[in-house]
């Protein structure tokens, strides 16, 4: 009778908690199922994974198999295991056996479960359904305030076995708070995938897209917008009307203003979970278009009354 590895077939080390185990046997039963799984061989996988996850996961049944494993190689090993099994294995005839698990799960413990009822593929625990993740789009002005969403989306439907048998949509009016940033997310729990045997729900996590503006760049919670002026609004100062998401808000340009100059309006950036960013607002000289020659004159005489040169650092 070969003897069967189950902390190599979980891939654990002998010393692993029953959390570890349970993380173990989550994520390989995924990974085998043959409904979902592109391995080779991956039913025969998944038998070998939920029949060493229901000897690890019990206490008792783990301490008997570790004194086992201790004596692995014994000449009389064969002998040792089926020896202490004698009981096990005539209440076993009242169960019926594991047909699915091993002899050497048979010659241990009889082919019963924790219950003493038959074991299930699954090692009677269930399966925990996948979290579902969604995008959800919010433009910026939708940021300022708590907002009422409706999200639709499908999931499938397993029987007891673990089979999908069908898909079902499912839609939910879901509250989305004032000072989402782009990338977060929110956890709806237990709106994922359902479980199998008993298992629990997965979450659904809806992430926060910020569309695109118009106008404005979003850095963090902090909006920039670049506001173009004239060559004598930059020189001259003036005020003007700058856009924000709530209106439109007049704004002193200082005189002698360089393009590239940042003017920070305070608060009037996204709102935050703690406090509102700010705008910024980067000054870009435009010059106009190809002058007449009234205006070429004009600007003939800004050049010789200035006097000025702006590459006097490459002297």
């Amino acid at each position: 009778m070969e003897f069967k590895d189950y902390y190599a077939t979980m891939g654990v080390e002998p010393s692993a908690d029953l959390k570890t185990i349970k993380t173990a046997y989550r994520r390989l039963a995924r990974k085998y199922h043959p409904d979902v799984s592109s391995e080779d061989d991956a039913e025969s996988k998944f038998k070998a994974l939920a029949e060493a996850y229901e000897v690890l996961k019990d206490e008792q049944r783990r301490a008997e198999y570790d004194q086992i494993r201790l004596h692995r190689n014994d000449p009389n090993f064969g002998q040792r295991a089926r020896g202490g099994a004698g009981e096990r294995q005539q209440n076993a005839a009242w169960h019926g056996g594991t047909q699915d698990f091993s002899e050497f799960f048979d010659s241990m413990f009889g082919g019963r479960t924790a219950a003493g009822q038959r074991s299930s593929s699954r090692g009677g625990q269930g399966l925990r359904g996948q979290d579902l993740e969604m995008e959800v789009p919010l433009f910026l002005e939708e940021t300022l305030h708590d907002q009422s969403r409706e999200i639709s989306y499908t999931l499938p439907v397993y029987d007891e076995l673990g089979r999908q048998v069908s898909e079902a949509g499912k839609t939910l009016n879901v509250k989305i708070p004032a000072g989402m940033s782009d990338g977060e997310r929110i956890r709806l729990k237990g709106q994922g995938v359902a479980g199998i045997g008993g298992g629990q729900n997965g979450d659904l996590y809806l992430i926060i897209r910020l569309a695109p503006h118009p106008l404005f760049e979003v850095d963090g919670h902090n909006l920039h917008i670049v506001a173009p002026l004239a060559p004598w609004e930059a020189a001259l100062g003036t005020s003007i009307e700058v856009p924000t998401l709530t209106g439109k808000i007049a704004l002193t340009v200082p005189a002698g203003s360089q393009s590239g100059k940042r003017l920070r309006v305070k608060g009037k950036g996204l709102a935050g979970k703690k406090e509102t960013g700010d705008l910024y607002v980067i000054l870009k000289v435009v010059m106009p278009p190809k002058p007449n020659e009234r205006a070429s004159a004009l600007w003939r005489e800004l050049a010789e009354q200035a006097a000025f040169n702006p590459r006097t650092e490459w002297e």
